[in-house]
C-alpha cells in the first residue's frame, strides 16, 4: 500500500501540505480534489517520484509499476498504433532482448523471450493498442497515420491511450477528460472500471469522479483528508463535517468570550487573582478551532440583455463546413440543417467527436461563413462565443485589463479604467494580476478573463463550446449557476454531464452529416454512444467477403407448413454460408493443436543440454512456431466472428 506519515511537501517557500497522514490500499480508485493551487499537482510529482518529501515518511512499494500520461506534446511521424504500442514498456523490453538474442545465436535466450513475450501479451498486442485508440475517439483509417499529423489535443489523447496500454500497479491521471468528448469520456469511464490497479485520478469532472471513484482524498489548507465515497458522498461527509465544525466553533467561541469576561473582570482583585489565572491557562490550553468561513468560491452573473429577439436565428436547408483552400473545393461537415433557435432556449448539443458539433458553433458565431443555405438572424441578436480554444480570442502577451481597454474600444464604449478593474475584480482578477501576462496564466485563468469578456458584453445568446476544460469544480458550479440565471438564449457543448443536466432542457445531435432534435436525457444518449462504438467495432472487424455476403430474403409464410419450410431453407442457407468457414476453423484448429505440441516439444528439448548449434536451430523454429501460431490465431479469431455474425443475422431475421 501507499503511506504518507507527517509528510510535509512545499514549493518554494509555500508549504502545500503540513504534515499530513493518508493511506491508499491496493486496487483503490482514488479521486484526489481540491482548490486550484491547493497542492494536487504537487502530490502527484511525489507518487511518481518526481518530487521528494521535505519532511515525514512517504513509501511507495518498490515493486509497482507505474503509468501515467505524459505531459510533453509528441513530435514524431511513427504510425499511431505503434506510438501507442510503444507504451507496453515490458513488450519493448522484451523484444530488444530477443533481438539482441538473435544477434548473439543464444538458443536459450532466444527461446526464454519468446516464452515472455508469449506471457506479455504479444500475439494480441497491436489489437489491444488499436482498441484503446479507437475507444478514445479515432477512426479506423487513422490507425496508421503519423503522429505528428495530428492536432495537439488528438496527440494528447495518443498519449493516453499510451499510458493506457502500459501494464501498471499504479496508474495516475492529471485531468484526462480535458481533450475528451462525451463519448470518449464515456469509453474511457468503463475502461477504468475495469481497471484491476491502484488508481488516483485528478479531475474537475463531477460525473467522471462518481462513475470511477471509490475513495476521495481533499485537499484544503494544507492538509488532506481521506473520505470513502465517491465525490457526491464526499460532499455530503463534508457538508456534515462543516456543520459540526461551525457549532463546536461557536460553543467554543461562547465559553471564550465567558472566561475572558471573568479574566477581564477580576484579575486586577487580590482575591480572585489565582482563579483569573487559572482561566488564563484554560484559554491557552484550549485548542482553537477554526472557524467555517464564509464561501470565497468564485461567483458572478450574466447582466440583463438589452433585448430578447425572437427568434434569435432561423437556419434554413443550410450547409456548414470548411471554405475551399488553394482554389480546391469546400469541405461540407453538415447538410440541410434546418433549425429554429427561439429567445430562453437552453440547447445541448450533443455528437461523436468529429461529427461537427465545432463546426455549427462556429458558423452561428460568425466564425466561419455557411456553405449554402440560409441563416438568418434576430434584429439585435448579440453573441457571446467562448471558444474551445481560448488563445483563439486572447493575446498572450497582453494583461486582462488590456484586453477589457481593447474590448470596450472595439464596441465604441466609453469606460473608465478604474471601471474596468472593478470588474476584473469581480471576477478575481485583482491587484497585479490585472497587469500580468496573459501566456503565463493558468488554463482556469483564462477561462475566467474570457467569460468576464462575454459578460461585459452583455449578449443575449451564449455559444459556449467546451467552457469547462479548464475550469475547478466551484468555477464549474458557479457557471452553472450564472447559465440558469441567464435571460437570454445557450447553446452549450461540453463533456460536463453535470453542466448540461443542470443548464440544458432540450438537446441537438450532430451526426452523420444532419443536425436534429435528441429525443432523450443523457442517460439515453449514453446508450445510444455505446451502442454506436459497438457498430463501429463490428464493422470494423468485418471482412470484404462477409460485407459481400448477399443477405438471403424469405417472404412471410403463409400458414405453419410454409413457416416451417421457410425455418429449413433458412437453416439450409445458414449452413451454405457457414460451410467454408466451419471448414477452414476445423483445420486452423487442428493446426494450432499441431504447432503447440511441436512447441511443447521444442521447449523440453532446449530445457535440457544440447550442442549450440541444436540450441540454435531449435530457437529458429519456436519463433517460426510462435509466428505461425500468432497468424493462425488472428485468422481463428476471423472465422469465428464472422460465423457468429452470420448467425446472428440469422436470428434476427
Amino acid at each position: 500500500m501507499i503511506t504518507l506519515k507527517n509528510v510535509t511537501l512545499r514549493r518554494s517557500a509555500k508549504v502545500l501540505l503540513d504534515g499530513v497522514s493518508a493511506t491508499i490500499n491496493p486496487g483503490e480508485k482514488v479521486g484526489l480534489v481540491g482548490r486550484n493551487g491547493a497542492g494536487k499537482s504537487t502530490l502527484f510529482a511525489l507518487l511518481n517520484g518526481s518530487l521528494h518529501e521535505d519532511g515525514g515518511d512517504f513509501f511507495l512499494p518498490p515493486q509497482w509499476r507505474m503509468a501515467q500520461v505524459a505531459q510533453h506534446m509528441p513530435e514524431t511521424a511513427e504510425p499511431a498504433t505503434a506510438f501507442v504500442l510503444d507504451g507496453d514498456t515490458r513488450l519493448l523490453a522484451l523484444r530488444l532482448a530477443l533481438q539482441k538474442a538473435e544477434q548473439a545465436g543464444d538458443g536459450m535466450a532466444i527461446a526464454q523471450a519468446h516464452s515472455d513475450l508469449h506471457d506479455a501479451g504479444a500475439h494480441d498486442a497491436a489489437a489491444r493498442a488499436q482498441a484503446l485508440i479507437l475507444g478514445l475517439g479515432f477512426q479506423v483509417h487513422e490507425l496508421e497515420r503519423p503522429v505528428n499529423s495530428f492536432s495537439g489535443g488528438w496527440r494528447m489523447r495518443l498519449q493516453l491511450a499510451r499510458a493506457l496500454m502500459c501494464p501498471s500497479d499504479l496508474l495516475l491521471l492529471d485531468e484526462p477528460t480535458n481533450h475528451l468528448d462525451l463519448d470518449a469520456l464515456v469509453w474511457l469511464e468503463a475502461w477504468l472500471q475495469r481497471y484491476e490497479g491502484t488508481l488516483v485520478v485528478i479531475s474537475h469532472d463531477r460525473e467522471f469522479l462518481d462513475a470511477v471513484t471509490q475513495v476521495t482524498l481533499h485537499i484544503d489548507n494544507a492538509q488532506l483528508t481521506r473520505y470513502g465515497g465517491n465525490y457526491s458522498q464526499f460532499e455530503e461527509l463534508r457538508a456534515q463535517q462543516l456543520t459540526l465544525q461551525q457549532a463546536a466553533y461557536e460553543r467554543q467561541q461562547t465559553k471564550i468570550a465567558h472566561l475572558q469576561k471573568f479574566i477581564d473582570r477580576f484579575k486586577a482583585k487580590a482575591t480572585k487573582a489565582k482563579q483569573a489565572q487559572s482561566r488564563v491557562k484554560a484559554l491557552e490550553r484550549m485548542e482553537k478551532i477554526a472557524p467555517v468561513l464564509a464561501s470565497a468560491d468564485f461567483t458572478f452573473e450574466f447582466k440583463e440583455p438589452p433585448n430578447l429577439p425572437n427568434p434569435m436565428l432561423a437556419i434554413s436547408d443550410a450547409a456548414f463546413g470548411y471554405p475551399p483552400a488553394d482554389g480546391g473545393a469546400p469541405t461540407t461537415i453538415l447538410r440541410g440543417v434546418s433549425r429554429t433557435v427561439l429567445a430562453g432556449q437552453r440547447i445541448g448539443i450533443l455528437g461523436a467527436n468529429g461529427q461537427g458539433k465545432s463546426t455549427l458553433v462556429k458558423t452561428i458565431a460568425r466564425m466561419m461563413p455557411p456553405l449554402g443555405g440560409k441563416v438568418t438572424e434576430g434584429k439585435g441578436l448579440s453573441i457571446g462565443y467562448f471558444a474551445q480554444q481560448e488563445l483563439d480570442v486572447l493575446h498572450g502577451d497582453d494583461h486582462p485589463l488590456g484586453h477589457m481597454v481593447r474590448l470596450a474600444r472595439t464596441l465604441g464604449v466609453d469606460a473608465r479604467e478604474q471601471d474596468l478593474r472593478n470588474f476584473l475584480g469581480s471576477f478575481n482578477f485583482s491587484g497585479d494580476m490585472v497587469q500580468q501576462a496573459v501566456g503565463s496564466m493558468s488554463g482556469g485563468e483564462k477561462a475566467r478573463l474570457v467569460l468576464a469578456m462575454i459578460v461585459w458584453q452583455r449578449p443575449n445568446l451564449l455559444l459556449l463550446d467546451e467552457p469547462t476544460n479548464h475550469l475547478d469544480l466551484a468555477t464549474r458550479e458557479a457557471l452553472s449557476m450564472a447559465l440558469n440565471e441567464f435571460e437570454g438564449t445557450v447553446m452549450l457543448v461540453s463533456h460536463d454531464r453535470a453542466l448540461l443536466r443542470a443548464v440544458c432542457d432540450e438537446f441537438w445531435l450532430v451526426g452523420r452529416g444532419q443536425v436534429g432534435p435528441f429525443d432523450g436525457d443523457l442517460d439515453d444518449y449514453q446508450r445510444y454512444l455505446l451502442e454506436e462504438a459497438r457498430s463501429l467495432r463490428e464493422q470494423a472487424r468485418a471482412t470484404a467477403e462477409l460485407n459481400n455476403t448477399p443477405t438471403a430474403t424469405t417472404p412471410a409464410p403463409k400458414d405453419g407448413r410454409e413457416q416451417r419450410k421457410a425455418s429449413a431453407l433458412a437453416r439450409q442457407q445458414l449452413a451454405e454460408k457457414t460451410k467454408p468457414f466451419k471448414r477452414e476453423l476445423e483445420q486452423v484448429d487442428k493446426h494450432l493443436a499441431q504447432l503447440g505440441t511441436e512447441r511443447q516439444q521444442l521447449e523440453q528439448r532446449l530445457a535440457e543440454p544440447l550442442p549450440p548449434t541444436e540450441i540454435a536451430d531449435c530457437g529458429r523454429r519456436l519463433k517460426a512456431c510462435g509466428d505461425e501460431i500468432e497468424a493462425l490465431e488472428e485468422r481463428w479469431l476471423v472465422l469465428s466472428s464472422e460465423i457468429e455474425a452470420l448467425e446472428a443475422a440469422h436470428a434476427s431475421a
